[in-house]
Protein backbone atom coordinates (compact mmCIF):
# COMPACT_ATOMS: atom_id res chain seq x y z
CA UNK A 1 0.00 0.00 0.00
CA UNK A 2 1.54 4.09 -0.49
CA UNK A 3 -0.03 6.25 1.53
CA UNK A 4 0.25 10.32 0.79
CA UNK A 5 2.31 11.34 4.05
CA UNK A 6 2.18 15.53 3.69
CA UNK A 7 4.48 15.60 7.39
CA UNK A 8 6.68 13.14 9.23
CA UNK A 9 8.35 13.42 12.60
CA UNK A 10 9.52 12.69 15.93
CA UNK A 11 8.13 14.33 18.74
CA UNK A 12 6.33 13.94 22.18
CA UNK A 13 2.60 13.20 22.23
CA UNK A 14 1.21 16.49 22.77
CA UNK A 15 -2.18 14.80 23.85
CA UNK A 16 -4.20 11.73 24.15
CA UNK A 17 -3.87 8.83 26.84
CA UNK A 18 -0.01 8.97 25.72
CA UNK A 19 0.53 12.78 26.15
CA UNK A 20 4.18 13.38 27.29
CA UNK A 21 5.67 9.86 25.44
CA UNK A 22 8.00 9.87 22.39
CA UNK A 23 6.07 9.48 19.30
CA UNK A 24 6.40 9.02 15.43
CA UNK A 25 3.89 11.34 14.10
CA UNK A 26 2.79 10.30 10.22
CA UNK A 27 0.48 12.77 9.18
CA UNK A 28 -1.81 11.69 6.12
CA UNK A 29 -2.83 14.59 3.49
CA UNK A 30 -6.03 15.35 3.13
CA UNK A 31 -9.30 15.42 5.18
CA UNK A 32 -13.30 15.42 4.15
CA UNK A 33 -13.90 18.46 7.17
CA UNK A 34 -13.08 21.86 7.50
CA UNK A 35 -13.22 22.74 11.05
CA UNK A 36 -12.91 26.64 11.94
CA UNK A 37 -9.88 26.59 14.48
CA UNK A 38 -8.47 23.46 12.18
CA UNK A 39 -4.59 23.99 12.60
CA UNK A 40 -3.43 21.70 9.80
CA UNK A 41 -5.70 23.09 6.83
CA UNK A 42 -2.61 22.93 4.53
CA UNK A 43 -2.27 19.28 4.37
CA UNK A 44 -6.03 18.75 4.03
CA UNK A 45 -6.16 18.92 -0.15
CA UNK A 46 -5.62 16.53 -2.20
CA UNK A 47 -3.04 18.43 -3.54
CA UNK A 48 -0.84 19.02 -0.29
CA UNK A 49 3.02 18.07 -0.85
CA UNK A 50 3.26 14.74 -0.03
CA UNK A 51 6.05 12.06 -0.14
CA UNK A 52 4.54 8.87 -1.41
CA UNK A 53 5.52 5.90 1.38
CA UNK A 54 4.89 2.11 1.64
CA UNK A 55 3.97 0.45 4.62
CA UNK A 56 7.75 -0.82 4.99
CA UNK A 57 9.32 2.52 4.63
CA UNK A 58 7.31 4.08 7.15
CA UNK A 59 7.96 1.49 9.75
CA UNK A 60 11.90 1.62 9.15
CA UNK A 61 11.38 5.99 9.50
CA UNK A 62 9.44 4.62 13.10
CA UNK A 63 12.17 1.81 13.90
CA UNK A 64 13.22 2.49 17.41
CA UNK A 65 10.20 4.61 18.75
CA UNK A 66 7.77 2.87 20.80
CA UNK A 67 4.79 5.08 19.72
CA UNK A 68 3.50 5.85 16.34
CA UNK A 69 0.11 8.55 15.60
CA UNK A 70 -1.46 8.43 12.72
CA UNK A 71 -2.94 11.59 11.85
CA UNK A 72 -4.05 14.15 9.13
CA UNK A 73 -6.34 15.47 7.75
CA UNK A 74 -8.27 12.54 8.09
CA UNK A 75 -6.42 9.57 8.32
CA UNK A 76 -9.67 7.05 8.30
CA UNK A 77 -10.16 8.33 4.01
CA UNK A 78 -7.36 5.61 3.94
CA UNK A 79 -6.94 2.22 4.06
CA UNK A 80 -5.09 1.99 7.11
CA UNK A 81 -5.52 -1.59 7.53
CA UNK A 82 -1.91 -2.99 6.18
CA UNK A 83 -0.24 -0.17 7.76
CA UNK A 84 -1.32 -0.70 11.62
CA UNK A 85 -0.60 -4.70 10.70
CA UNK A 86 2.74 -3.98 9.84
CA UNK A 87 3.66 -1.33 12.38
CA UNK A 88 1.88 -3.47 15.38
CA UNK A 89 3.87 -6.74 14.31
CA UNK A 90 7.17 -4.58 14.45
CA UNK A 91 5.82 -4.00 18.23
CA UNK A 92 4.74 -0.23 17.93
CA UNK A 93 2.18 1.42 20.03
CA UNK A 94 -0.16 2.32 17.19
CA UNK A 95 -2.66 5.20 17.47
CA UNK A 96 -5.01 6.74 14.94
CA UNK A 97 -5.91 10.24 15.63
CA UNK A 98 -9.17 10.57 13.75
CA UNK A 99 -12.40 13.50 13.05
CA UNK A 100 -15.02 11.12 14.55
CA UNK A 101 -16.68 11.27 10.65
CA UNK A 102 -15.70 7.99 9.42
CA UNK A 103 -16.60 4.94 10.31
CA UNK A 104 -13.76 2.63 12.15
CA UNK A 105 -15.96 -0.41 12.46
CA UNK A 106 -14.03 -2.51 9.49
CA UNK A 107 -10.37 -1.27 11.02
CA UNK A 108 -11.50 -2.14 14.55
CA UNK A 109 -12.50 -5.69 14.16
CA UNK A 110 -9.08 -6.47 12.55
CA UNK A 111 -6.47 -8.63 14.33
CA UNK A 112 -4.09 -5.72 14.17
CA UNK A 113 -5.93 -3.57 16.03
CA UNK A 114 -4.60 -0.11 16.58
CA UNK A 115 -5.90 2.47 19.49
CA UNK A 116 -8.66 5.55 18.31
CA UNK A 117 -8.77 9.02 19.66
CA UNK A 118 -11.98 9.93 18.05
CA UNK A 119 -12.75 14.00 17.86
CA UNK A 120 -16.25 14.75 18.43
CA UNK A 121 -16.81 18.03 16.92
CA UNK A 122 -18.72 20.44 18.59
CA UNK A 123 -20.88 23.03 17.48
CA UNK A 124 -18.42 25.60 17.34
CA UNK A 125 -16.50 23.83 14.68
CA UNK A 126 -18.95 24.09 12.30
CA UNK A 127 -18.79 20.31 11.29
CA UNK A 128 -21.29 18.52 13.70
CA UNK A 129 -23.71 17.36 11.42
CA UNK A 130 -20.78 15.02 10.21
CA UNK A 131 -20.04 13.00 13.02
CA UNK A 132 -20.68 8.81 12.72
CA UNK A 133 -22.24 8.03 15.97
CA UNK A 134 -22.58 4.88 15.11
CA UNK A 135 -18.70 4.37 16.11
CA UNK A 136 -19.49 4.47 19.65
CA UNK A 137 -20.21 1.00 19.09
CA UNK A 138 -16.46 0.01 18.65
CA UNK A 139 -14.66 1.43 21.06
CA UNK A 140 -13.47 -0.12 24.14
CA UNK A 141 -11.34 0.93 27.34
CA UNK A 142 -7.79 1.32 25.20
CA UNK A 143 -9.57 4.56 22.86
CA UNK A 144 -10.40 8.00 23.50
CA UNK A 145 -12.99 10.45 22.67
CA UNK A 146 -11.98 13.84 22.59
CA UNK A 147 -13.99 17.25 22.82
CA UNK A 148 -12.18 20.50 22.02
CA UNK A 149 -14.88 23.12 23.13
CA UNK A 150 -14.57 26.49 22.40
CA UNK A 151 -17.57 28.01 24.23
CA UNK A 152 -19.72 27.09 26.77
CA UNK A 153 -22.49 25.97 24.79
CA UNK A 154 -19.64 23.61 23.57
CA UNK A 155 -19.15 22.28 27.14
CA UNK A 156 -22.78 21.76 27.12
CA UNK A 157 -23.06 19.70 24.19
CA UNK A 158 -20.34 17.59 25.02
CA UNK A 159 -22.24 16.62 28.37
CA UNK A 160 -24.86 15.61 26.25
CA UNK A 161 -22.90 13.07 24.29
CA UNK A 162 -20.54 11.77 27.42
CA UNK A 163 -24.61 10.92 29.10
CA UNK A 164 -26.33 9.53 26.12
CA UNK A 165 -23.38 7.32 24.72
CA UNK A 166 -22.41 6.38 28.85
CA UNK A 167 -18.53 7.21 27.52
CA UNK A 168 -17.54 7.63 30.80
CA UNK A 169 -16.03 3.63 31.65
CA UNK A 170 -16.39 2.58 28.17
CA UNK A 171 -13.17 4.44 27.06
CA UNK A 172 -11.30 7.22 28.25
CA UNK A 173 -12.70 10.75 27.60
CA UNK A 174 -10.81 14.36 27.31
CA UNK A 175 -12.13 17.77 27.21
CA UNK A 176 -9.98 20.18 25.77
CA UNK A 177 -9.73 24.15 25.05
CA UNK A 178 -9.86 25.58 21.32
CA UNK A 179 -6.66 27.46 21.73
CA UNK A 180 -7.44 30.83 22.28
CA UNK A 181 -10.93 30.50 23.34
CA UNK A 182 -11.60 29.19 26.16
CA UNK A 183 -9.46 28.59 29.36
CA UNK A 184 -8.17 25.67 30.72
CA UNK A 185 -10.11 27.14 34.30
CA UNK A 186 -13.29 27.26 32.17
CA UNK A 187 -13.69 23.74 31.60
CA UNK A 188 -12.28 22.91 35.20
CA UNK A 189 -15.25 24.67 36.24
CA UNK A 190 -17.77 23.30 34.34
CA UNK A 191 -16.49 19.50 34.86
CA UNK A 192 -17.07 20.90 39.09
CA UNK A 193 -20.25 22.15 38.45
CA UNK A 194 -21.50 18.60 36.50
CA UNK A 195 -19.42 16.52 38.60
CA UNK A 196 -18.05 15.05 35.58
CA UNK A 197 -15.81 12.26 37.50
CA UNK A 198 -13.93 10.09 35.10
CA UNK A 199 -13.15 12.88 32.49
CA UNK A 200 -10.05 14.49 31.92
CA UNK A 201 -8.84 18.18 31.13
CA UNK A 202 -6.07 17.67 28.62
CA UNK A 203 -4.26 20.91 27.06
CA UNK A 204 -2.09 20.98 23.69
CA UNK A 205 1.35 20.49 25.13
CA UNK A 206 3.29 20.79 22.01
CA UNK A 207 1.63 24.34 21.47
CA UNK A 208 3.16 25.52 24.97
CA UNK A 209 6.17 24.17 24.59
CA UNK A 210 7.09 25.78 21.13
CA UNK A 211 5.17 28.47 19.19
CA UNK A 212 1.50 27.54 18.67
CA UNK A 213 1.95 27.32 14.61
CA UNK A 214 5.05 25.16 14.82
CA UNK A 215 5.11 22.33 12.28
CA UNK A 216 7.12 19.08 12.92
CA UNK A 217 6.55 19.22 16.69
Amino acid sequence: MIYPVAEKFLSINGEGARAGELAVFVRLRGCNLHCGYCDTMWANTQSAAAVMMTENEICDFADGTANVTITGGEPMLHDLAPLCKALIKKGHNVEIETNGSVSIEELASKPYRPSFTLDYKLPSSGMEAKMCLDNYAYINENDTVKFVAGSRDDLGRALEIIERYALVGKCKVYLSPVFGSITAAEIVEFMKDHSLNGVRVQLQLHKYIWEPEKRGV
